[in-house]
């Protein structure tokens, strides 16, 4: 497995999303065999493990922390804190919360959950429109005088959020959605980062399994999935959508590869300082997806990728309102 550099914290090329296994994409997948899982990720090299409070909430980290124990000091886990959340019953109380006492406690309460004694990766999940930034930037930075943290990140935040806060403590990583089905981070956040010495770690790599070509207009999601409340997926926007896709399969086939190993390879390619984090609950799409590590795309192959973007337009937003109001603060 190739390794990267995401600001001074060395992770493997590409890490493994573990919120699908818990939450959001239906109903949670059987604990056993995600801890299984989750190992054989780590014996193919994958060395990056990504969870959240908010994933269950707390079963998520709690399957990773098991799964992650015998191996601890080989891997990285990041987790995050800033959704409103009693600690004690798990209830959802809407909105956010980073007050820094709520984040010192939330800090405690994931190292339980995770069976450790530091978080790696320390994000802020959602910026909390009631409380600065800079508070929140030094109750991580207390945390990692302590050693309970040992890098801070910060999740969907806009360009002037991110540099106030690495003003106070320097972030380490910034996540948000970014693929061939979401381009949004190009126009300011790619070059911010690259200024400030800041990693970039896409989640939602494959447009939430849109560019692995298995989902159509026809395709039937679980009640309990988050997409069915997505504009990006209503029927209507997936048919217009797979024109995407066909162009993938056919750059795909003259290089013996999948749309998905495409679709991340093209990610890899961006920047060095990029390492995407697809999730999934099979082994096998596990196994196609670190193929895309391997999966070098030529200049050719780059600009017929660019070509075909120039020409297809995406239909639907890629959050529901509610959720898109809180990006980019």
């Amino acid at each position: 497995m190739k390794t990267r550099k995401i600001g001074d914290l060395e992770v493997s090329a590409l890490g493994l999303g573990c919120m699908s296994m818990s939450a959001l994409y239906g109903p949670p997948a059987n604990k056993a065999e995600m801890i299984k899982l989750i190992r054989f990720a780590h014996e193919k090299g994958v060395t990056l493990f990504d969870t959240a409070e908010s994933y269950g909430p707390f079963v998520n980290e709690e399957l990773v922390g098991e799964a992650l124990a015998p191996i601890r000091e080989e891997v990285v886990i990041a987790t995050k804190f800033g959704f409103d959340i009693d600690l004690t019953t798990g209830e959802r109380r809407g909105g956010t919360n980073s007050r820094p006492e709520h984040i010192k406690a939330v800090a405690d309460a994931c190292l339980k959950r995770l069976k450790t004694d530091r978080i790696d990766l320390f994000y802020q999940h959602r910026v909390d429109p009631e409380v600065a930034i800079e508070d929140v930037a030094g109750a991580v930075k207390d945390l990692i005088a302590v050693g309970k943290v040992k890098h801070f990140g910060l999740s969907e935040a806009g360009v002037g959020t991110i540099r106030r806060a690495h003003a106070v403590q320097p972030v380490t990583a910034v996540q948000s959605e970014y693929s061939l089905f979401w381009r949004g981070p190009e126009a300011e956040l790619l070059p911010a980062l690259e200024e400030l010495g800041i990693g970039f770690v896409p989640f939602s790599p494959l447009g939430a399994g849109f560019l692995t070509g298995k989902i159509d207009e026809n395709t039937k999601f679980d009640p309990s999935d988050f997409r069915n409340n997505v504009p990006r997926f209503t029927p209507e926007a997936r048919k217009a959508n797979l024109a995407l896709v066909d162009a993938l399969k056919v750059i795909a086939d003259n290089r013996h590869s999948t749309p998905a190993q495409v679709a991340l390879a093209w990610l890899l390619a961006r920047k060095p300082w990029i390492v995407p984090i697809p999730g999934t609950t099979k082994q096998h799409r596990l196994e196609e997806n670190l193929g895309s590590v391997d999966l070098e795309l030529t200049s050719a192959d780059l600009a017929e990728i660019e070509a075909v973007l120039a020409k297809v337009e995406i239909v639907g937003d890629r959050l529901p309102e509610a959720a898109m109001k809180m990006t980019g603060r």
